[in-house]
């Protein structure tokens, strides 16, 4: 059964045995999966790769009778279609003491995962959306109050531009600005473009657009000018993630509309006219099919990358210039 972000109270967990949450919003999405679960400490978090690479061993844990000893709660992220198998496995037995969250990425209307959410009337599905600029704004607005911390509108504004509407990226940037005033600085526009990292982010932007747009001469430049860190290689990934989504979305449109103009005009939140033409070069050279499947890719990446943190910069490294170099999608 399908609820609104706003239904959250309804769900029962004593009913509502399996939830999924989809969407690009993770701080509002990890927000109330830890409200839901009341800061329990009987939860088991797994990617679902672990899941599909080991399913057996997986089904045997949760259906082992020594499980029930106390109620298990499960958190599977990065969910996709292909968990489906498991959960029907998982749907034939009375599993009273068992709840599972999954944590998905966007979901179009015609996916397998959804769609047995959808469909269920036990199983609850609910789709988290980005944050307006708008709330946002409001949720700092109240932290601000709350902390007596006083900042103009601007710098407000500023701090909106970095989240992308993420809650997550939000919590970060405003730890980092309570943190900074304790000591009694000033909270000019110089010190806050520094907190939120929006200098140092600067080149790893530029980075992934060039690589999306497969300038692989800029790109190779880029890479020989900085000297990242493993630090660096997740950050990276994670703005790979966040531009290669906004491109699936406008290439989506351009399949539609046939007009590149339109659908960079269009585009929301707006494209500053500094970017027009990168993004239009990013458009041309990926269908949506294709930047799915680099979605794909770089979910399976980061997770390399944290398993193998010591060879993190050769993995990221490899993975761009093998992204920036193959052939531009027809």
């Amino acid at each position: 059964m399908i609820f609104k972000y706003y239904d959250i109270k309804k769900i029962n967990l004593e009913k509502n045995k399996i939830i999924l949450f989809y969407g690009q919003n993770e701080g509002f999405k990890n927000e109330t999966i830890n409200i839901l679960l009341n800061n329990s400490n009987n939860i088991s978090t797994y990617d679902e790769k672990e899941i599909l690479d080991k399913s057996e061993n997986f089904l045997e844990e949760v259906f082992s009778k020594s499980l029930f000893d106390t109620k298990k709660k499960i958190i599977i992220k990065r969910t996709t279609d292909k968990i489906v198998k498991i959960l029907q496995e998982i749907n034939s037995k009375n599993l009273d003491d068992l709840t599972i969250i999954l944590n998905s990425d966007n979901l179009e209307k015609k996916s397998k995962l959804r769609t047995f959410f959808e469909k269920s009337k036990d199983y609850v599905c609910v789709a988290f959306y980005p944050d307006t600029d708008q709330t946002m704004s409001n949720l700092i607005l109240d932290l601000l109050k709350r902390k007596k911390i006083s900042l103009s509108q601007s710098n407000i504004n500023l701090i909106v531009s970095k989240c992308n509407g993420d809650r997550e990226v939000l919590k970060n940037e405003l730890s980092k600005i309570e943190f900074f005033s304790k000591n009694g600085k000033k909270l000019t526009t110089e010190n806050i473009t520094k907190l939120i990292n929006l200098t140092e982010d600067h080149s790893i932007s530029e980075l992934v657009d060039n690589c999306l747009a497969k300038n692989n001469k800029k790109t190779i430049s880029i890479l020989n000018e900085n000297n990242f860190n493993s630090e660096d290689c997740i950050r990276i990934t994670r703005v790979f993630l966040d531009k290669s989504k906004k491109i699936l979305k406008l290439s989506n449109e351009y399949n539609k509309s046939k007009d590149i103009n339109l659908t960079i005009s269009s585009a929301k939140p707006a494209i500053f006219w500094k970017d027009k033409e990168i993004v239009k070069q990013q458009i041309y050279n990926w269908k949506p099919k294709n930047i799915k499947n680099l979605i794909f890719k770089l979910n399976e990446i980061e997770l390399l990358i944290k398993k193998n943190i010591n060879s993190s910069v050769n993995l990221i490294t490899d993975f761009i210039l093998k992204q920036c170099s193959s052939e531009i999608n027809n």
